[in-house]
């Protein structure tokens, strides 16, 4: 990630889930080394009244995740889950998931295997991916042929 963005500012309640929660969860430890070197800094969203808003219908993490996107005015915004996208949509921020940075990876060669690392993600990961979400990934970055 760190190859695509120099520096990723993310909210606390996604540090808690991805860092304190989840230590067992491939990319954790990744994610740990990344604020440690610098390059990912824990921010708290400062917009409250936002945050809680948005917590009738997200969960935290995604939350929080939206109102510190719409606070710093950012370029880009990572989420997975489809109503936390539509969403960010609506204060028109824009959004890439796990997907799309793989896919951008793929592309630019630096894994050799997208349909590997898909596959990881179902398998071992237990990370939920629709069929018709995985063909069309595997179609943008030219594998379907494979």
């Amino acid at each position: 990630m760190r190859e695509f963005h120099k520096k990723i500012s993310m909210a606390p309640a996604v540090w808690k889930e991805v860092v304190q929660e989840g230590r067992e969860w491939p990319g954790s430890s990744e994610v740990e080394q990344g604020r440690q070197a610098g390059w990912i800094e824990v921010v708290d969203p400062a917009n409250r009244p936002l945050v809680n808003l948005l917590q009738k219908d997200l969960h935290e993490g995604e939350s929080e995740t939206i109102a510190l996107a719409v606070q710093l005015n950012a370029d880009i915004v990572f989420l997975d889950e489809s109503e936390a996208r539509r969403t960010a949509r609506v204060y028109g921020l824009n959004i890439t998931g796990v997907i799309g940075i793989l896919v951008r990876a793929r592309r630019e060669g630096r894994i050799p295997s997208l349909r590997e690392e898909l596959d990881r993600l179902r398998n071992d990961a237990g990370f939920w991916i629709g069929d018709d979400v995985y063909k069309k990934a595997l179609h943008v970055s030219g594998e379907d042929q494979d």
